[in-house]
C-alpha cells in the first residue's frame, strides 16, 4: 500500500476498501490516475485551442489592417494610374504621320454606324453624313502656352474674363491672359505662378490635380496631392489653405453661390468647406453614411464619372463595365441603360441645352467617351443612341460642349483634338499636338478651345466657323 498513499482516495467508494484487495485497489487507482491526466491533456488542448483562436483573431485583425492599407494604396495607385495612363499610350504610339492620321480617320469615317431612330420626332436632326476631310486648325489660330514642367492635367476657363487656369504635375497652377479675339503675331503668353511647393523635398506630393472657378470668376481653388485644397485670387495671391483630407485630392467643385466648395479625397471622404470661415462643416464617409439622400445601385465596375444635367434632376454615371447609366432622383432604378460602348467610359458630359439652359429649344443630349476610341451621342429622354463619332485612334480622355451646343470637342491619347458638328455628326475642325490630351473646355463665347496635353504643354484653338 506505500504507492498508494501519496494518491488522492477519495474516488474509492467503502465497498471498494472492503471486498478488493490491494491488486484490484492498485490497478483502479491506475485507472483514475490515467483518468485524471487525460482530464489534464483535454483541458491543456481546450486552452491551447483557445489560445490560438485569439492568437487567430489578433493575426485576422493585423490582416485586415494589413489588406486595409494595400487598399488604400491600390486606390491612390489607381487614381494616379488613371492620370499616368494616358503618358504610357503616348509613348507607344509615336508621331506619326498627319495625313496618315487623315486617311485613318477617314477609313474609320466609312464605317460609321448610322444613328439610332425612334418613331417619335427628334429635334435635332443627328445623321451621320459621308466621310470628308477635316480642316485641320492652322498654326496661326494656334497659340501653345509654355512653362509647365510635368504634364498638365486640368484647365479651366474663367466664367467672367478671358483668363485660363492650367493645373500640373510640376506642383504648380498657372493664370494665363488670353488676348480676345483672333489670334495674332505676337509676344508669347506669360502666366501667373501659383506655387504649391516652397522647396525640392516636398514637391512630389503637391501635385495639382484638379481646379474649378467659382461663378464669378473671381476665386480659383486648386486641389493637390498633399490633401490641401487652396484659393487663389485672379493675382494669383493665396487667401485660404484648407486641411483636412489625409490623402491627395482628386476632385473639388463650387457651389453656385460661390461661399462653399466641395473636396473629394483618396482617403474615401468629401468635405464641405465654408470658404469665407476657412472651417470645414461636413465630412462624409465613402459610401458609409448612415442616411444618405439617394443611393444608386446597378454598375458592375468602378464608377468613373457623375454628373448632373443642367437642371438638376438627371444624374448620368459612366463605369468601366462599359455601360453609361441615366438616373432620376425621384426613382430608385436607373431610368435608362447604355450598352453601346465595347469598352470602359472615361468621362460623360451633359449638354447645355434643354428647359432650363440658354439653349431651352434644342433637346438634351449626353454625350460619353471611351477607350473603345469612340464618342456616342444619347438622346437623354429616350435613352437612344443618335450617333457614334468615330475618329480617334485611341481612347478618348475628355469632352467639352460648345456653349451653344452645337459642337463637342473631343481629346485623345491619339494626341488629337476633334471639333465635332453634332447636326452633320462629323468633324469640322482638328488639330495633332505632341503629347497625348487630359481635358479640353471651352471659353464662355464658344470661340476659343483649351486643351492640356502630357507633354506640359497647353495650347489654345481659336475657332471659327
Amino acid at each position: 500500500m506505500f504507492l498508494l498513499c501519496y494518491e488522492d482516495f477519495s474516488f474509492f467508494q467503502p465497498l471498494d476498501l472492503i471486498s478488493k484487495d490491494v491488486n484490484e485497489l492498485q490497478v483502479m487507482m491506475l485507472s483514475e490516475r490515467k483518468r485524471k491526466e487525460r482530464d489534464k491533456e483535454d483541458k491543456d488542448r481546450e486552452r491551447s485551442k483557445e489560445n490560438d483562436k485569439e492568437v487567430e483573431r489578433d493575426h485576422d485583425g493585423a490582416r485586415s489592417r494589413v489588406k486595409e492599407r494595400e487598399r488604400e494604396r491600390e486606390t491612390l495607385e489607381r487614381e494616379r494610374l488613371k492620370l499616368e495612363r494616358e503618358k504610357a499610350h503616348a509613348k507607344q504610339l509615336g508621331d506619326g504621320d498627319m495625313d496618315m492620321a487623315i486617311d485613318q480617320r477617314e477609313k474609320e469615317n466609312a464605317g460609321d454606324e448610322k444613328p439610332g431612330r425612334s418613331s417619335a420626332a427628334e429635334p435635332m436632326d443627328i445623321t451621320m453624313t459621308p466621310p470628308s476631310q477635316p480642316s485641320r486648325i492652322s498654326n496661326s489660330d494656334v497659340r501653345i502656352l509654355e512653362g509647365h514642367t510635368s504634364e498638365v492635367c486640368a484647365c479651366a476657363w474663367s466664367p467672367s474674363a478671358s483668363l485660363l487656369a492650367s493645373g500640373s504635375g510640376d506642383t504648380t497652377a498657372r493664370i494665363w491672359s488670353i488676348p480676345e479675339g483672333p489670334f495674332k503675331s505676337g509676344p508669347s503668353i506669360s502666366a501667373l505662378i501659383l506655387k504649391h511647393a516652397k522647396g525640392k523635398s516636398n514637391e512630389k506630393s503637391k501635385d495639382v490635380t484638379t481646379l474649378d472657378w467659382n461663378c464669378q470668376g473671381t476665386l480659383l481653388a486648386t486641389g493637390s496631392c498633399d490633401g490641401q485644397a487652396r484659393i487663389w485670387t485672379t493675382n494669383g495671391d493665396l487667401i485660404s489653405t484648407l486641411s483636412k483630407h489625409k490623402g491627395p485630392i482628386f476632385s473639388l467643385k463650387w457651389n453656385k453661390k460661390g461661399d462653399y466648395l466641395l473636396t473629394g479625397s483618396v482617403d474615401r471622404t468629401a468635405v464641405v468647406w465654408d470658404v469665407k470661415a476657412e472651417e470645414w462643416k461636413q465630412q462624409f464617409e465613402f459610401h458609409s453614411e448612415t442616411r444618405p439622400v439617394k443611393t444608386f445601385a446597378g454598375h458592375q465596375g468602378e464608377v468613373n464619372c457623375v454628373k448632373w444635367d443642367p437642371t438638376g434632376t438627371l444624374l448620368a454615371s459612366c463605369s468601366d463595365d462599359s455601360t453609361a447609366k441615366i438616373w432620376n432622383v425621384k426613382q430608385h432604378n436607373f431610368v435608362h441603360d447604355l450598352r453601346d460602348h465595347t469598352k470602359e467610359i472615361y468621362t460623360i458630359r451633359w449638354s447645355p441645352t434643354g428647359p432650363g439652359t440658354n439653349n431651352p429649344n434644342k433637346p438634351l443630349i449626353l454625350a460619353s467617351a471611351s477607350f473603345d476610341s469612340t464618342v456616342k451621342i444619347w438622346d437623354a429622354e429616350l435613352g437612344k443612341m443618335l450617333c457614334s463619332l468615330n475618329g480617334h485612334r485611341d481612347a478618348v480622355y475628355s469632352l467639352a460642349f460648345s456653349p451653344n451646343g452645337e459642337y463637342i470637342a473631343s481629346g485623345s491619347v491619339d494626341k488629337s483634338i476633334h471639333i465635332w458638328s453634332l447636326k452633320e455628326g462629323k468633324i469640322v475642325k482638328t488639330y495633332t499636338g505632341v503629347g497625348g490630351i487630359f481635358e479640353v473646355c471651352w471659353n464662355k463665347e464658344g470661340n476659343k478651345l483649351a486643351a492640356c496635353f502630357a507633354d506640359n504643354s497647353v495650347c489654345v484653338l481659336d475657332f471659327r466657323m
